[in-house]
């Protein structure tokens, strides 16, 4: 395995933290838009790369080496290989499962079996789906995803959340059903209000919304950042963005959150450390580690 990990951006405070965090650091490791490859790529541009067996040897050996640590994912796991096809999604969230992922969000390709098949495949993944800004109150998923969720590494409180893109003319009506679409800049102010009522000390959206559309009306992952201050990684999805290192993106209320997204197909792993310090936490950004499976 090929694997660079060589600091990219220098670290950054993004807020104040107590005295009993100082010297404290939580690792964040996150794919997005595996699309079914569970195989690496055979030929093409991409010949030698990816594979979850690539995947799993490369989290491990970061596992065996930092305490704290968290696993994450930013949804579209499904649709992309006839592994979909045969399995639904089964043998996608087995693997993830064996691999120790803490959560994934509700890409709009979760949705490609209607909610059934997205119900019937979940009982596989031993993590949650997060999702803020998808009701499924109304119908087969309801209680099967959660808006948020609390991780406690090495004394740290770790909120999470996540967002979903707009389903309405991206997926086919009948495959969502009801599920309720709500406004995600809106519902992400709701997170960072309950989260910080809850005293986390670090707060990480699962972004499936988009890196940057150019057009302000549209939400993305900028925006966001723009918009919501409190939140401090966004790890995104759905555009298939290959970032060489993440966006230190600073909004009008001097907050600056780190947005970062690792392209498609399970080719590379993304890593942020965090780092508690006397003057507050700062992110430590790697390059991508890519999945290489060549001698």
């Amino acid at each position: 395995m090929a694997a660079s990990a060589t600091v990219a951006v220098s670290p950054l405070i993004l807020s104040s933290c107590q005295k009993e965090l100082n010297g404290k650091k939580l690792t964040i490791l996150h794919t997005n838009d595996m699309h079914s490859h569970i195989d690496p790529f055979e030929e093409g541009r991409y010949k030698g790369l990816g594979g979850m067996s690539a995947r799993a040897s490369a989290i491990s050996k970061i596992r065996s080496v930092e305490d704290n640590l968290l696993l994450l994912d930013v949804g579209d796991v499904f649709q992309g290989t006839p592994y979909f096809n045969m399995f639904g999604g089964e043998l996608e969230l087995k693997l993830m499962s064996e691999m120790g992922y803490d959560a994934t969000t509700v890409g709009n390709h979760e949705f490609d079996n209607g909610l059934d098949g997205l119900k019937n495949a979940m009982q596989f993944a031993n993590f949650p789906y997060l999702s803020a800004n998808y009701d499924f109150s109304k119908n087969t998923l309801a209680g099967q995803v959660q808006p948020y969720k609390i991780f406690k590494k090495g004394g740290l409180k770790v909120g999470v959340f996540g967002l979903g893109v707009e389903l309405e003319g991206l997926v086919n009506a009948k495959m969502y059903g009801n599920t309720i679409y709500q406004d995600p800049i809106a519902m992400a102010r709701e997170m960072v209000q309950e989260l910080s009522t809850k005293k986390c000390d670090l707060i990480i959206c699962l972004s499936h919304m988009g890196y940057d559309y150019g057009d302000p009306e549209l939400p993305s992952d900028k925006r966001l950042a723009q918009e919501v201050s409190e939140i401090d990684v966004i790890l995104g999805g759905h555009t298939h963005t290959f970032m060489d290192e993440p966006l230190l993106l600073t909004n009008s209320e001097g907050f600056t959150t780190t947005i970062n997204q690792v392209g498609w197909a399970g080719i590379n792993l993304g890593r942020i450390d965090i780092e508690f310090t006397p003057k507050g936490k700062g992110a430590v950004a790697f390059k991508p580690v890519q999945l290489s499976n060549k001698i």
